[in-house]
């Protein structure tokens, strides 16, 4: 309840996008471990004209040399609202609120990174992946560590986790790199936490991360950094929920247990052992 008002506010997209920011911004800034937060905005060029695209980062050990990545957007898509009723705007709460307070209850509960795309009305290459692009370029020209003239805070990222459209119930999860296939392991953590009794509304026969190849390649957030050589660990589920860009993905669409065990599994893994970015 706590991350609620990370869900859009029908009243004004640029008023929500901005209370969803400074709700993001004020979590962190209250954590006790005392984050490093930083907000990078910058204007590009949309369907819609000039939008003002805003990454927000938070890293727990600045000085730390090496980096794991933990993000998902702030901001999403504009749909036309509901023939039946013209107040009924696009919430996406799967895409990605659900993604951002699991993100920022893990960095409450372990004191982890953030970072936003703008919303954009249809899909394009050059314009959806506006925030995660100029976010790439910005770590690739920043020394790390500080002062350095050899290494860079992109080369730093030992492994980006992007979470996305998660919140439905009973999410197929898949590796769809295998080069990444023992940076984070989860399928262990989730049987072991079934055997605990520590998932709720958990079937015996189910499992949401699978050990399965799915070369599948997605449009997503990582694909700049992919592209740029960073490890990535993309996850989302496959197939995706049933009201993935409608007017239905929506808190009432969510399963709570699901997102409570999916963050308590991915607690569990070994993102204990890195530095984490926010």
């Amino acid at each position: 309840e706590s991350h609620a008002p990370i869900k859009k506010n029908p009243l004004s997209l640029k008023f929500s996008h901005l209370f969803q920011l400074q709700h993001i911004l004020s979590q962190l800034g209250s954590l006790s471990e005392g984050w490093m937060l930083e907000e990078n905005s910058f204007v590009s060029s949309t369907p819609k004209g000039k939008v003002t695209f805003t990454n927000v980062l938070a890293v727990l050990d600045p000085l730390d040399p090496r980096r794991l990545l933990l993000a998902c957007h702030h901001d999403s898509k504009i749909l036309p609202a509901g023939p039946k009723n013209p107040k009924q705007v696009f919430v996406g709460a799967s895409d990605s609120a659900i993604p951002c307070a699991m993100i920022l209850e893990m960095a409450t509960a372990q004191n982890s990174a953030l970072q936003s795309t703008a919303n954009t009305s249809e899909w394009q290459k050059t314009d959806s992946l506006g925030g995660s692009r100029h976010l790439a370029e910005l770590m690739a020209r920043t020394p790390h560590p500080s002062g350095s003239s050899e290494t860079t805070l992109l080369q730093a990222v030992d492994l980006l986790v992007l979470l996305d459209l998660l919140g439905d119930p009973e999410p197929l999860i898949f590796n769809h790199f295998n080069n990444t296939s023992e940076s984070l392991s989860v399928s262990l953590p989730e049987k072991r936490l079934h055997k605990q009794g520590l998932l709720t509304s958990y079937p015996s026969e189910q499992s949401y991360f699978r050990k399965d190849f799915y070369g599948g390649f997605m449009q997503d957030d990582h694909i700049t950094f992919l592209h740029r050589v960073v490890p990535v660990h993309h996850l989302i589920p496959t197939p995706f929920p049933v009201f993935w860009h409608t007017l239905d993905d929506t808190e009432e669409r969510i399963h709570r247990p699901t997102v409570e065990n999916l963050t308590r599994i991915i607690l569990s893994t070994n993102l204990k052992s890195a530095n984490t970015t926010a």
